[in-house]
């Protein structure tokens, strides 16, 4: 049964409530999960209290501590990494391109008119269609459109044919 404008309006007013107050949710369950400061800051913070209080620096670090790598090292491993990231960018390129051009050399094997009617139906297949109610309300608005033009068009024919016929 298809249902009133008025029943699609409150079941989307509904929809919307349910989906404020979840998102009030989300947001209160993330607020309360909030800790003040990060784990590393933490973590610092606890080192330089147990410096503070005399305990050597090699017996605070943690396992999972990062080691000191070399300003060399770091530079030469960040250069690798990009260049990797850099190839790995190309050769998507190439694939992408290759592909293009695969379904280029596709569509020219077939004649120009089975390829342009396959190009509509694809194109048909992307159109977003409008639903009954959408299609009655645009063509009402249409037609209505055209009786006022045309009225309104009528109207100044015969004002300027009486015009013209005064004149003359």
């Amino acid at each position: 049964m298809a249902k009133s404008r008025a029943q699609r309006k409150a079941e989307k007013k509904a929809r919307e409530a349910e989906a404020a107050a979840r998102r009030d949710a989300e947001s209160q369950a993330q607020h309360d999960t909030q800790v003040p400061k990060s784990g590393d800051i933490a973590e610092i913070e606890a080192v330089e209290a147990g410096i503070a209080a005399g305990a050597p620096e090699k017996d605070l670090e943690t396992p999972d501590a990062p080691k000191g790598l070399s300003s060399r090292e770091e530079k030469r491993k960040q250069k690798e990494s990009e260049k990797r990231r850099k190839a790995d960018q190309k050769r998507q390129e190439e694939q992408l391109l290759a592909k293009r051009e695969k379904q280029a050399k596709g569509q020219r094997k077939r004649g120009g008119v089975i390829a342009f009617l396959s190009s509509c139906i694809a194109e048909l297949k992307r159109v977003q269609w409008p639903d009954r109610d959408t299609l009655v309300q645009a063509t009402a608005v249409t037609l209505v459109f055209v009786i006022v033009a045309a009225v309104y068009l009528g109207i100044a024919d015969l004002i300027a044919n009486w015009l013209v016929q005064r004149v003359i």
